[in-house]
């Protein structure tokens, strides 16, 4: 209901075969290049601010460029990225464009190693600058660096300082810049180590170049570059000499897919987008383990290797709540059973009466929650007929006919006008028309007389709740409108890859803190303030989260009830009740994602302690302090 902005994409292909041997076999030397464009394409999901893509040519001549980017912002920079690497081929001749040998010499994206990105800024810096990939250059193959990736990256400061402390003076301080720096700083450390020991060994000239390419050791770089870093991150890189890496956090918070024949070898930030663009099953595609490093290097052989050792797996449950397309099989059944947790508070707070209830979902994006909670409704139902039936009461023709008859009553109630997104953010008059971006189904509701359950995937500040859609619902006029959320109340700030990096974006959190006044115990938020401050002066690794008591007073229904009361707009008819995911029905729908710290406040890393007594410190003096 409100588009968080979030978690980045990645796309890497590496051909392992000559251009030719594609154009044999699938009529194109392009093969790299449409699957790329078809990866992210299938990933655009995942950012609509901005995309690029690079690619390195492992056999260009001393003269000849071998390293190529493009990149470029707004919501259409797929197809425009890959319209400026092709600009060039409509110019040269029809007969030639489909020759792989004239393809290599004369189309800069005709290549073996590819690399693609899709962003969104979780931090809102905005610009050419902060697309990805990020490119540093230099006269050594081996020494040029393109890096991507779908991360934040908590200590920035530390890496920063690190990065001076070696005499360097970093241009911009932006998470994937300082890494690309300080990798390309290892980078250049690997090349001199193995340049020395050629000297050594009396070789010269394009020997020296040609043994550094052939020796070097991203796993080196990787190992000497990513110990430091604190936050959740899926990063890939291509070196101008034919180097290509992809990393995962060793806790896992971010994820990624790779899949390997003997043509090529692929990454993905989701499972489902390989699955596509190879026509793979699921089980062909493996998951890049926690702290684990893929490399490949120039001669195209793949190998494994444990950069970092696996901490504390607690991998991002948001990725399977919203974030990732519903079409890996796996989020598909997640997402179903998240709505089917939610069954028994959700009956309580119709009060059992299935026969007056409708139940629908806020497009579009919690349709597969939707289904999940109409199927337990159904179970419910049918356990309901057969004790009936089996009661041994003698029942007539109509009775029975009733009892197998009833079903849950299910509608499309909410539609979304996707035109009109555009307009209204740049108009004043924004939350007048804000009403308008959904519309309702007349006609599906009984007047004064039906409960009325819209699902929804997550609720963040509310606001889309409180100015458009409740006020919507109501001109239905039932009798009382139940919101029920697939995800827990979201109560703490994020800080590895989600927009959401402050307490006032949260309705949870604001309805703790009029609780605590409502209640005398406002004392509380000064108290938390002053243990955040304290808290501060240590390390990162001996901070905890002091911000978790201001929620402990309460109970999660009386949080609950009281965001109801936020969220209510004053000429609202209607009853409201909003019904929130457990914690414990997230685990049991998502297994294997137990990240969960922007419900539970429980970070994965030092650095997310410190950044939300950070969070409290700033809101307590910017909008708290008296």
């Amino acid at each position: 209901m409100e588009p968080l902005l979030h978690e980045c994409g990645v796309a890497m292909i590496r051909l392992r075969k000559p251009l030719s041997y594609y154009q044999e076999k699938y009529g194109t030397w392009a093969y790299g290049m449409n699957k790329l464009f078809l990866l992210m394409n299938k990933q655009y999901n995942r950012g609509q601010q901005g995309a690029g893509i690079s690619c390195v040519k492992l056999k260009a001549s001393p003269g000849e460029d071998y390293m190529f980017r493009e990149r470029a912002e707004g919501s259409g920079a797929i197809s425009e990225v890959f319209e400026m690497a092709n600009k060039n081929i409509a110019s040269h001749p029809k007969e030639l464009k489909n020759n792989a040998n004239y393809a290599y010499r004369h189309f800069g994206f005709a290549g073996e190693l590819y690399m693609g990105h899709l962003r969104y800024s979780a931090t809102g810096k905005t610009g050419m600058q902060y697309v990805h990939p990020f490119l540093r250059r230099n006269n050594w193959r081996a020494k040029n660096l393109a890096l991507c990736g779908n991360f934040h990256i908590t200590n920035v400061e530390d890496v920063f300082h690190e990065l001076v402390s070696h005499g360097q003076h970093p241009r911009v301080h932006a998470d994937t810049y300082i890494m690309l720096e300080l990798m390309g700083h290892r980078l250049d450390r690997e090349v001199e180590r193995i340049f020395k020991d050629c000297e050594a060994e009396g070789l010269e000239g394009m020997d020296i170049t040609n043994t550094i390419e052939e020796r070097i050791d991203m796993a080196n770089v990787l190992r000497t570059s990513t110990p430091m870093l604190d936050g959740g991150y899926v990063f890939c890189g291509v070196t101008g000499s034919g180097e290509m890496f992809a990393m995962r956090d060793p806790w896992g918070v971010r994820t990624a897919y790779w899949y390997a024949n003997d043509e090529v070898f692929l990454v993905a930030s989701e499972r489902a987008a390989l699955q596509t663009a190879m026509n793979l099953k699921a089980e062909d595609v493996i998951e890049i383990k926690p702290g684990e490093a893929l490399i490949v290097n120039k001669r195209g052989e793949l190998r494994s290797v444990q950069i970092m050792p696996q901490k504390a797996l607690l991998p991002c449950s948001f990725e399977r709540i919203y974030f990732s397309r519903g079409n890996d099989g796996d989020i598909y059944k997640e997402r179903k059973k998240l709505g089917a947790n939610l069954r028994d508070q959700i009956l309580k707070a119709i009060n059992y009466d299935l026969d007056n209830t409708v139940f629908s979902f806020i497009p579009n994006t919690a349709e597969m929650a939707f289904y999940g909670m109409v199927e337990s409704m159904e179970e419910y139902i049918n356990d309901w007929k057969v004790k009936e039936l089996n009661s041994g009461k003698e029942l007539s023709p109509e009775e029975i006919k009733a009892i197998v008859t009833k079903k849950v009553r299910q509608e499309k109630v909410a539609n979304k006008d996707i035109k009109m997104r555009t307009f209204i953010s740049t108009s004043d008059k924004r939350n007048d028309l804000a009403a308008h971006v959904y519309d309702i189904t007349y006609g599906t509701i009984k007047p004064k007389v039906d409960n009325l359950v819209v699902i929804d995937d997550s609720i963040v500040r509310g606001t889309t709740l409180k100015q458009s859609i409740l006020n919507i619902l109501d001109r239905l006029e039932p009798k009382k409108i139940v919101v029920v959320s697939s995800s827990p109340q979201i109560r703490y700030p994020d800080y590895y890859g989600i927009d959401m990096e402050k307490f006032d974006h949260f309705v949870a959190f604001k309805a703790a803190l009029e609780l605590l006044y409502e209640n005398g115990k406002h004392s509380l938020i000064n108290e938390t303030y002053r243990a955040c401050i304290e808290e501060l002066k240590k390390p990162d690794a001996e901070q905890v989260n002091c911000t978790r008591a201001i929620y402990r007073q309460f109970t999660a229904d009386e949080i609950s009830s009281k965001i109801a009361d936020l969220l209510k707009p004053v000429d609202l008819n209607a009853d409201l009740e909003l019904v929130f995911q457990t914690l414990e029905g997230l685990h049991d729908a998502c297994p294997d994602h137990l990240g969960d710290w922007y419900f539970s406040g429980v970070y994965p890393t030092p650095g997310g302690n410190r950044l939300v007594n950070e969070a409290f410190v700033y809101h307590y003096e910017k909008y708290l302090y008296k």
